[in-house]
């Protein structure tokens, strides 16, 4: 038996606020659900997928990271996989011009990758690369 995918759900403070935190680096809403506030949902890219889920299923980052690259923090850690080095490039531009938090900028590190780390408003932390699988 084998596992064909994988969604990770984010506990979130908003759904509404989430989906457009998202949007600003090209994520599209998927479903939401509840009446008023929602209280779960989804946003996409391409073939991925997050689930968002408002207090609930999982806890929040409230760890700020101290220096640049510390990954000492709560919340859910997460790769994202982009297409190229330039996409990496460009999606931190996108980031810092959206007013994003960045933790770590664009970096070539030493296993292969570069990727810069982009800190969600309720502590999620993702690392945005691209190199090796």
């Amino acid at each position: 038996m084998t596992v064909r995918a994988v969604t990770p759900i984010l506990n979130v403070s908003s759904i509404t606020d989430s989906v457009a935190w998202f949007a600003k680096l090209g994520w599209r809403q998927g479903f939401v659900w509840g009446e008023g506030e929602p209280t779960f949902g989804s946003v996409c890219s391409e073939d991925a997928t997050l689930f968002l889920c408002r207090g609930a299923q999982g806890s929040r980052g409230t760890i700020m990271p101290k220096v640049p690259g510390d990954d000492v923090t709560d919340g859910v850690w997460m790769s994202w996989w982009l297409d190229s080095r330039a996409a990496v490039d460009a999606m931190h531009e996108q980031a810092i011009a959206a007013g994003m938090t960045v933790t770590w900028p664009p970096t070539d590190e030493p296993w292969g990758v570069r990727e810069f780390h982009l800190r969600h408003p309720d502590g999620h932390m993702f690392r945005v690369g691209f190199g090796a699988d």
